[in-house]
């Protein structure tokens, strides 16, 4: 068994910080140019700077993105941004473009460089390729089986890494190299700007009669056909790990810090149990499938990774997300009487029951007892978003901490 690592996702300081407390072993993050998630909040170099200085203290990797496919005006911009980022000590470089590549090379030799999964690397060769150059690790392409990637792992040099995305949002398009965002709006989804055209509800239009459009119908609904279910891995991970993968990557840069802190640590703890034994993985499915439900998501699949998909990986009829639990917010301090100070997220009330996320695994339900503003004036339900607020929870909880509720 190689030595697996679990790599997160984070779209700001607040959600690297959560991932390190909930089991990430690296996080991936995005500066604010040259990353292929433009509408994601990303990091600025203070927060980038503090981010890496964070998770480095805590003893989780840093990989940074700068996946876009360039175009002759990125270049001069790629090379002073790697300047920065080799005095930050970013632990990796997420690259796609063989030019950018170069200039990597180039301005931080002993930064590694981790081929992105936006450079299609479906076969062997073009790992060997990559590892001849100087490259660490490949991000594998979307669309390659496990008996495939077994075979990647046997035919290339030992000391080179595969990563694989095991959870999240999967494109309609070869590892996510989509031009409907460049033709439908003018926005590139390989420069970072994609509106997920993939997700939208489409009609037909006959030639002769504009503006009468006929519903593509799968039901009363409409069908909506390109949209993929989501990836989700968490009942197969000895198969993933036998396969010989490094890393098991989640996506999802956009997403809050409640989704990040679920998901790392349930796939933390399903990669723990199988290391000690398939038995004593088997015997917690159910907790597994249980929390994983717990995240927004738009049902499951297992993607390419047993062989081709077919129809029942797409949903057809909504584009929504589940929602089972509401974000109420992260345990910022506490005070003498063991309130809990957060910026509140989504509306909750006195007497509700929450719960509290704890990085093991477990979860703390506990019964709003009190809440109170910031000038300590009591209040029967937390309404605005961001307000600051003291919760008396009957205990008090580490900075950190998640707190959620059953959605209503």
């Amino acid at each position: 068994m190689r030595n697996t690592e679990l790599l997160i996702p984070a779209s700001s300081l607040e959600v690297l910080k959560t991932a390190v407390l909930y089991g990430a072993d690296a996080v991936y993050i995005g500066g604010e140019m040259y990353g292929l998630r433009a509408k994601a909040r990303n990091f600025s170099r203070e927060d980038m700077a503090e981010g890496i200085a964070y998770a480095h203290a805590h003893g989780v990797k840093v990989y940074v993105t700068a996946n876009i496919v360039a175009h002759n005006d990125d270049l001069p911009g790629v090379e002073a941004y790697f300047h920065e980022l080799k005095e930050l000590k970013a632990d990796a470089l997420i690259i796609s473009d063989p030019g950018v590549f170069a200039i990597a090379r180039k301005v931080c030799p002993e930064i590694q460089v981790h081929i992105s999964t936006q450079a299609n690397s479906s076969n062997y060769g073009t790992y060997r390729f990559w590892h001849d150059l100087g490259a660490s690790r490949v991000v594998a392409a979307r669309e390659l089986t496990l008996e495939e990637l077994k075979e990647i792992r046997a035919n290339i040099p030992e000391d080179m890494e595969i990563e694989a995305f095991i959870h999240g949002a999967m494109c309609i398009s070869h590892s996510g190299r989509c031009l409907l965002s460049s033709y439908f709006t003018g926005r590139s989804a390989n420069l970072g700007e994609c509106t997920h055209p993939c997700r939208w509800k489409y009609y037909v239009m006959e030639e002769s009669r504009p503006g009468e459009y006929l519903p593509v119908e799968e039901n009363d609904r409409g069908t909506f056909i390109f949209n993929s279910k989501d990836l989700c891995m968490i009942e197969h991970i000895p198969d993933v790990i036998d396969a010989g993968i490094d890393s098991l990557k989640i996506e999802g840069r956009m997403k809050t810090a409640l989704y990040v802190a679920a998901v790392a640590r349930t796939y933390r703890r399903a990669i723990d149990d199988y290391k000690i034994s398939r038995e004593e993985f088997e015997s917690h499915l159910d907790y597994y499938r249980s929390e994983i439900a717990k995240c927004t998501y738009r049902q499951f699949t297992t993607g390419f990774f047993y062989g081709k998909t077919g129809p029942d990986a797409q949903i057809y009829d909504e584009s929504t997300y589940v929602k089972e639990y509401t974000y109420i917010g992260i345990v910022q301090r506490t005070d003498e009487r063991g309130c809990c100070m957060l910026y509140q997220k989504n509306k909750f009330s006195v007497g509700e029951e929450i719960e509290v996320m704890i990085p093991d695994g477990s979860n703390r339900i506990c019964r709003v007892k009190a809440i109170y503003d910031a000038e300590g004036n009591p209040m029967e339900s937390a309404p605005h978003p961001k307000q600051e607020i003291w919760a008396d929870l009957g205990e008090s909880f580490p900075t950190g901490y998640l707190l959620r509720r059953k959605a209503d």
